[in-house]
């Protein structure tokens, strides 16, 4: 069944005193993809002196922009139109373990089976990894990962940021969407399964009717490699299909923030983010 969202997100950047200048990229730009179709999309910037755009090398849209003057506040408004086709999407494929250990696959997909900073996996979770693996065929030792990840972590803000590792996450026992994916993505290519971070959006309510409007946030689940990417939320536990909405994809955070830069000047950041999400179809 296709759904379209309208989606709104509005970033704000307070700054305590005027800073000189800024330089940002941001990534807010719904993917083209078979089951995913970007049919309007636009960024608002104020202040801004000049942008261009770029895709960057994972395929996701980049908007660069500079403010040059000094300004107290950066206000960053993306609105997208999005429709979404979930039985487009390939199914995950049946590749066995010596499919996944050839050096075809091993040298296509070197860039997701590489562990990051962001990525290594606690010795507890490599270790339940490896007995998953030792047992199940590919497609479901990934599903089982991603929940024993998910039995294990609970879902709470603020004690994880941005630039919180995997290992710190699961010392917390507690971290959000993206530590759960970072936390995945790494047990998978600890056990030689190429996995991916996913940036995005989630319609938070099960089925939405045409009209509901709700508050959102930006989201992150795992995609995997099993013969196709297929998709694994292991926040929710939920089905990636007509609710997901995909920005990009990376070897993680890093590869795919919402909003990144630099500031000229000494100063103290206050950062307000809205997010809005209506089905409209």
């Amino acid at each position: 069944m296709r759904t379209r969202y309208r989606i709104e997100h509005r970033s704000v950047y307070e700054y305590d005193r005027n800073v000189g200048a800024s330089f940002n990229e941001a990534r807010l730009t719904p993917v083209q993809t078979p089951w995913q179709t970007r049919l309007e999309s636009s960024i608002a910037i104020d202040p801004m002196t000049w942008s261009y755009r770029y895709t960057d090398y994972w395929g996701s849209e980049v908007r660069v922009f500079e403010a040059d003057r000094p300004h107290r506040s950066l206000e960053v408004r993306a609105t997208s139109l999005v429709e979404l086709d979930p039985d487009r999407r390939p199914p995950a494929g049946a590749v066995g373990w010596a499919d996944l250990r050839t050096d075809g696959v091993r040298d296509r997909f070197a860039e997701f089976l590489v562990q990051r900073p962001a990525t290594e996996p606690p010795p507890e979770l490599a270790e339940r990894a490896r007995e998953l693996a030792g047992r199940l065929d590919p497609v479901p030792a990934a599903r089982a990962i991603g929940e024993a990840v998910h039995e294990a972590v609970s879902y709470r803000t603020g004690v994880t940021a941005v630039h919180t590792t995997a290992i710190e996450a699961w010392d917390e026992r507690s971290g959000v969407c993206q530590d759960y994916a970072h936390l995945v993505v790494g047990a998978l290519r600890h056990v030689g399964v190429p996995a991916r971070y996913t940036s995005g959006y989630l319609y938070p309510k099960t089925n939405p009717q045409v009209g509901d409007t709700t508050l959102g946030e930006s989201h992150a689940w795992v995609e995997f490699w099993s013969g196709e990417w297929a998709p694994h939320d292991p926040t929710n536990l939920a089905e990636v299909g007509d609710r997901h909405v995909t920005i990009g994809t990376g070897r993680d955070y890093n590869d795919v923030p919402p909003i990144k830069g630099i500031v000229a000047g000494s100063h103290e950041t206050t950062l307000t983010v809205k997010v809005e999400l209506t089905r409209v179809a």
